[in-house]
């Protein structure tokens, strides 16, 4: 027991019967207080536990609802209305930015997507060829030709980064005409993919698969590339002044006729396959 009684032996050492008296006074108040100490810790360790149950059972609805919400997005992305897929697309950023758990898996819905709804399919029997032998002026913006695959990039261009997220596959997709200025792409894999006459100005594109990339006639002022892989890629006529090559691997690349006026090509890897414009030979 905490503070025991004092025994009759110990009182008996005291003289005084007064000083007995406001002893043992004082001892039944140190009790009480302590018994009260106790309840109120006790109590708090009740409030506390209630407050993990809370919390706990306000996580799960959570989650709950945030997996209803994706479940709900994924099924509208899948609609015949345009309408509704543009609803999927924006619910899902709103998970992707209130969830960051969930970022990845948003990240490679809106990725499937795209490649699901603007296809390219190089190398299929029935494909188109690649590149094709003029670039098509007639292709309206990728806003009016296709507006949900158009707003699925520009979610996936300013997403919020996560540190598990895969690289975005874009492979073979069909973006001719895209607006995406400013876009944050950087490692996206967009092997093989048509973005001719894309608008890309001051674009992350850094470390980016770009293998066989159809970017003729496309708008990459001030774009960063630096160590991206442009192998055997189509660049002629694009607008790369001020672009950043730092370190890209241009071999096999088509540059003909390319504006490449204050670009940074420090340490590219070009070879006898790489084709630059008639200003900017190099030996």
């Amino acid at each position: 027991m905490i503070y025991p009684p004092l025994t009759s032996r110990e009182l008996g050492h005291v003289a005084s019967a007064e000083k007995r008296v406001e002893l043992q006074q004082a001892q039944s108040q140190v009790q009480n207080d302590f018994r009260g100490q106790l309840l109120q810790a006790i109590g708090g360790l009740v409030v506390v536990a209630g407050a993990a149950v809370g919390w706990q059972q306000l996580r799960l609805a959570r989650e709950g609802q945030i997996t209803e919400r994706f479940t709900r997005a994924i099924d509208h992305l899948g609609s015949e209305t345009l309408d509704v897929r543009l609803g999927g697309i924006y619910a899902l950023e709103r998970v992707a930015k209130n969830s960051p758990d969930d970022r990845p898996t948003v990240t490679d819905a809106l990725c499937a997507f795209v490649r699901e709804h603007a296809r390219w399919p190089v190398g299929a029997p029935d494909g188109p060829e690649h590149p094709t032998p003029t670039v098509d002026r007639q292709v309206p913006w990728l806003t009016t030709r296709a507006p949900d695959v158009q707003t699925a990039m520009h979610v996936l261009a300013r997403r919020p980064g996560h540190s598990q997220e895969y690289t975005l596959y874009l492979s073979r997709a069909d973006l001719r005409r895209a607006q995406l200025s400013k876009a944050q792409l950087k490692g996206a894999n967009l092997r093989h993919s048509n973005l001719s006459r894309a608008y890309m100005p001051n674009s992350n594109l850094e470390d980016g698969q770009l293998v066989n990339v159809d970017l003729r006639h496309a708008h990459l002022r001030g774009a960063r590339l630096a160590h991206a892989d442009l192998r055997d890629a189509h660049l002629e006529h694009a607008d790369l002044r001020q672009a950043i090559l730092h370190g890209a691997d241009l071999r096999g690349a088509n540059l003909s006729d390319a504006y490449l006026d204050g670009a940074d090509l420090t340490d590219v890897r070009a070879d006898g396959t790489t084709t630059w414009p008639d200003t900017h030979r190099r030996t």
